[in-house]
């Protein structure tokens, strides 16, 4: 049995050998003539699946490692009569982390404070969800704007579109869909930004084509934003050079790329193949999961005394996902020449640095930092205040 794989799924070939020989070259080289003697293939989101890469072959399996499914042609798939998986809710987390991380550096360096702060979101599925745990558990009011969730619980806690875009932040999480009453191609668009109050804080790590470029842009220079956090980009992997300049934070959409999301997406489609092939699984999380860098963090009282909350909670947040690095890294595609940004962009994702989640790192405190272990905690660490531990994560 042959399985071709894109060699940004980690461990994909140690995993997958026990069921058949494994191949692995890059997303953007899965050709055709790739899969045609392939009876498993296995993407992530740069490669488009559909009748004109499957058509002739002898796959029988398909799986993308990833939350998103809008590169695969689904209906396709199903009139082809071939099994499909993916990894829905994988590196959720993963993103969820991204955004807090952003938000405390972006309050940071604008001096502001997130407690109090409204956030609109939109799209609340495995994502926005997490979003909007992390975002309460650092004092933030969040407005929920979920439309087709909206029809089908009633639930009143998701508000208008129009009542997210009130608000001081607001961040996109919703599927890449053209069609329908919910379609969100362009959903962001020059009415979506004009209904923005002045000066709002503008997070993206969806999909670049829930955004319309020229509108972000005119955003930015009519001061409409006063800060833009971009992770994905429209004509990835050749995004904007102006918006990367530009933008606050700019990153080469690697918001769900924590190790622990990529080896919960790769086991979610390693058991999906098991299934289909009627064998047993033999591989776990443990089998892949290095020991975190960070394993524990100690915060002193004279640290409590001196700093504000916040401040504490970023610099704790940085020794684990030192968020800025990742931006300095993208902003380094502006030096490259312009025919060679697509390849550099696809190396900042394929040799993207191991990077782990919140819940592998304790953070010791001292007696009476109740408000800020709350938060940690909220947001996924583990943490340890004298005799109490707190261990609040839920993935």
């Amino acid at each position: 049995m042959k399985i071709v794989a894109d060699q940004n799924i980690p461990f994909v070939k140690e995993c997958f050998s026990s069921l058949g020989e494994v191949y692995v070259c890059s997303g953007r080289q899965i050709t055709p003539e790739v899969v045609r003697d392939a009876d498993l293939l296995l993407v992530r989101s740069i490669t488009p699946v559909n009748e004109a890469l499957l058509a002739g072959s002898r796959v029988r399996f398909v799986a993308t490692a990833t939350i998103g499914t809008d590169h695969v042609d689904t209906d396709y798939l199903q009139r082809a009569q071939i099994a499909f998986a993916s990894a829905p809710g994988s590196n959720a987390n993963s993103v969820a982390e991204y955004v807090a991380a952003a938000l405390l550096l972006i309050a940071k360096r604008r001096r502001f404070t997130l407690e109090g702060k409204r956030i609109g979101i939109i799209g609340v599925g495995n994502v926005g969800s997490r979003v909007d745990v992390k975002c309460r558990a650092l004092g933030m009011e969040t407005v929920l704007n979920d439309p087709p969730l909206a029809r089908i619980t009633g639930d009143r806690k998701y508000r208008p579109l129009e009542e997210a875009l009130a608000c001081d932040i607001i961040t996109l999480h919703t599927p890449l869909t053209e069609d329908g009453p919910d379609a969100t191609y362009h959903l962001a668009d020059e009415i979506f930004f004009s209904a923005l109050r002045k000066g709002a804080v503008f997070l993206n790590t969806a999909r670049g084509g829930v955004m319309e470029t020229a509108a972000l842009k005119k955003a930015m220079e009519t001061g409409k934003t006063s800060a833009v956090i971009l992770d994905v980009w429209e004509n990835e992997p050749t995004p904007d050079p102006w918006l990367v300049r530009h933008v606050d934070i700019s990153t080469p959409h690697i918001a769900g790329y924590s190790f622990d999301g990529k080896v919960n997406g790769l086991l979610m489609i390693y058991r999906a193949a098991c299934k289909f092939l009627n064998v047993e699984p033999q591989h776990t999380e443990k089998d892949f999961l290095p020991p975190p860098a960070v394993p524990q963090i100690e915060i002193t009282p004279e640290q409590i005394q001196s700093a504000a909350e916040e401040v504490l909670l970023h610099e704790i947040v940085q020794q684990v996902y030192p968020i800025g690095r990742d931006d300095f890294n993208m902003r380094e595609i502006l030096q490259v020449p312009a025919e060679q940004q697509g390849a550099f962009f696809d190396r900042l994702r394929r040799d993207y640095p191991v990077r782990r989640e919140f819940q592998n790192t304790l953070v010791k405190l001292p007696k009476g930092a109740d408000t800020l272990a709350a938060k940690l905690a909220g947001i996924g660490f583990q943490v340890e205040m004298e005799k109490s531990r707190w261990n609040l994560f839920r993935r």
